[in-house]
């Protein structure tokens, strides 16, 4: 057991209920690498966001049947976690494709034309905004400002901004994506 800097044989007592009451996440790939985060980053307040962020770029998502154990583990309520996750549209709970386009959908990007390259993106992919393709390759989501707006229109694609993308651009951009895939 843990040392909590107070040893008593009443808290120790206390403390076991209170383990065998917490229901303990089943062992899993992804609850492994959600603790192997957690060893890399601690449980120090404030942690949360830098954990997320390591669970998801390991992962490729934040798995829900692990929000339980990253709230235990940080003492948080599961609603905290839960409410950050779904908060910040960088972080998402199902996977996503190979191929992630992110398209700007902020004032300054839809008055230089976002709507126009939106409809070419979901022509040229196949694929609805907040969606990944049938076949599981391409995502396309709307996100509500990259932080480019004076170099409006822009997308995100697999986490690298792209600023001032025509339809043709695009192509061009997806055009290499897809091909890096296939080799």
């Amino acid at each position: 057991m843990p040392k909590s800097g107070i040893s008593s044989p009443f808290i120790q007592s206390v403390d076991n209920k209170i383990r065998k009451m917490i229901p303990l996440t089943p062992e899993t790939p992804h609850s492994r690498a959600v603790s192997a985060s957690l060893a890399k980053l601690g449980n120090a307040p404030g942690v949360l966001l830098p954990l997320l962020h390591d669970i998801q770029d390991t992962l490729g998502l934040i798995p829900g049947e692990c929000v339980d154990q990253i709230a235990q583990a940080l003492n948080l309520s599961r609603a905290e976690v839960h409410g950050v996750i779904t908060f910040y549209p960088h972080f998402h709970t199902s996977a996503k494709g190979p191929i992630h386009i992110e398209v700007c959908r902020a004032e300054s990007c839809q008055a230089m034309g976002s709507a126009t390259l939106e409809a070419h993106i979901r022509q040229t992919t196949g694929c609805d905004l907040n969606a990944t393709r049938a076949d599981g390759q391409v995502s396309v989501d709307a996100v509500y400002c990259l932080g480019l707006c004076a170099q409006s229109p822009n997308i995100m694609l697999n986490g690298e901004p792209h600023a001032h993308v025509t339809p043709q651009e695009f192509d061009e951009l997806y055009r290499e994506h897809t091909e890096a895939l296939s080799a």
